[in-house]
C-alpha cells in the first residue's frame, strides 16, 4: 500500500527516463572519449576512419539524451523539494541500488583489466586512458549516488559536482566539432571517399579487361559491358564529369580524379602498408586536395591473361 500510495505513474516514467538517460549519456562519453585516445594514439592495426565516426555518434547522442537527462533530473528535484517523501519511494531505491551495482561491476572490471594487462606487459598510453576514462565515469555515477543516498536532500557539493560534469560533456561535444569538421566538410569528404571507390572499381575492371584480353584499354569506354552491367562511373558530385584514364604501355595506366580535400586516415602508413597489395599492384590511394593521378602497374607474376576457352 506504501508502495502505491507513494508512487503514482508519473514517478515511475521521471525515474526510468532519468537512469535510462544516465546509462545512455555515460555510455555516449565514454564513446566519445575512447574515439579521442583512438585519435591520439592511432593504432597502426586500424583502418578507415571509425574514430571520426564514433564520435559524430557520441555528439548527436548527447545533444539529444543529455539534456533530456538534465531536464528529468531537475523535474525529479523539484518533486522531491514539494514532497520529500517520494525521495524513498520504492522504485527509485531499486533503479539507484540497481545503477551502484552497476557501477560497482564496471570498476571492479576496470581495475581487473588493469592488473591483467600489467601483468600481460601491455599498458600503453592508448590503454591506461581508456581505463582512466572508465573508472572516471563509473566512479562519478558511484560517489554522486552514494552521496544521495547518505543526505536526505542534495548537497552543494554534489550540485558542484553535478556542473562540472556537465561543463566537462559540454566541453567533450565541441571539441567533437572541431575532430569531425563541420558537415559540409563531412560531406566532401565523403564524395572523395565515393571517389576513391570508384577508381578502386575502374582499376579492377580494368585488370579483367587485360586478363580477358591481353591488353589495355585504349579508353574508358571500352570497359562497358551490357551483359554483366558495367558502365564507368562519373564523379559522385558532378554527375558528369568523367574520370581521368590513360594507357602508359602495355602494363602500365593511370588514374586521375578531382578530390574536394586532402586524404584522411587514421594511420598514414596504413594507407600504403601494402606497396604491392594483394593483388600484385600499388593500392595507395593518399591524395591531396585538387587532381591526383595513380599510376599502376600490372605484375604478370600475379595477373595472367586468361586463355581462350575453344568450343
Amino acid at each position: 500500500m506504501d508502495f502505491i500510495k507513494k508512487t503514482s505513474p508519473k514517478d515511475i516514467f521521471l525515474h526510468l527516463l532519468a537512469i535510462v538517460t544516465l546509462y545512455a549519456s555515460a555510455t555516449s562519453f565514454l564513446v566519445l572519449a575512447f574515439q579521442y585516445v583512438n585519435l591520439s594514439f592511432p593504432d597502426p592495426l586500424e583502418y578507415g576512419d571509425f574514430p571520426i565516426s564514433g564520435i559524430r555518434w557520441a555528439i548527436a547522442t548527447l545533444i539529444v539524451v543529455f539534456p533530456v537527462h538534465l531536464f528529468t533530473m531537475r523535474k525529479l528535484g523539484k518533486d522531491y523539494a514539494l514532497d520529500p517523501e517520494k525521495r524513498g519511494t520504492r522504485i527509485r531505491k531499486w533503479l539507484v541500488y540497481f545503477t551502484l551495482f552497476v557501477a560497482a561491476l564496471i570498476m571492479i572490471g576496470d581495475f581487473v583489466t588493469l592488473i591483467n594487462n600489467f601483468l600481460q606487459g601491455d599498458l600503453t598510453i592508448r590503454f591506461l586512458l581508456k581505463v582512466v576514462a572508465v573508472l572516471f565515469v563509473a566512479g562519478s555515477i558511484f560517489w554522486y549516488y552514494i552521496s544521495d543516498l547518505k543526505h536526505q536532500n542534495e548537497t552543494k557539493k554534489m550540485r558542484y559536482f553535478a556542473y562540472v560534469i556537465t561543463i566537462i560533456i559540454a566541453a567533450g561535444i565541441v571539441a567533437g566539432f572541431f575532430a569531425v569538421g563541420s558537415p559540409m566538410r563531412e560531406r566532401l569528404s565523403r564524395f572523395d571517399s565515393q571517389r576513391v571507390q570508384d577508381l578502386q572499381m575502374i582499376q579492377n575492371e580494368l585488370l579483367y579487361y587485360w586478363q580477358a584480353k591481353n591488353r589495355l584499354p585504349k579508353n574508358l569506354a571500352e570497359l562497358d559491358d551490357d551483359i554483366r552491367g558495367f558502365t564507368a562511373p562519373s564523379d559522385p558530385e558532378t554527375k558528369t564529369t568523367q574520370y581521368g584514364y590513360e594507357m602508359l604501355s602495355s602494363e602500365r595506366f593511370k588514374l586521375c580524379a578531382v578530390f574536394s580535400l586532402p586524404s584522411r586516415s587514421l594511420n598514414k602508413a596504413v594507407e600504403s602498408v601494402s606497396p604491392r597489395g594483394g593483388y600484385g599492384i600499388d593500392e595507395n590511394w593518399t591524395h591531396k586536395e585538387g587532381q591526383a593521378c595513380f599510376s599502376r602497374t600490372i605484375d604478370k607474376d600475379y595477373f595472367k591473361p586468361r586463355p581462350v576457352p575453344a568450343y
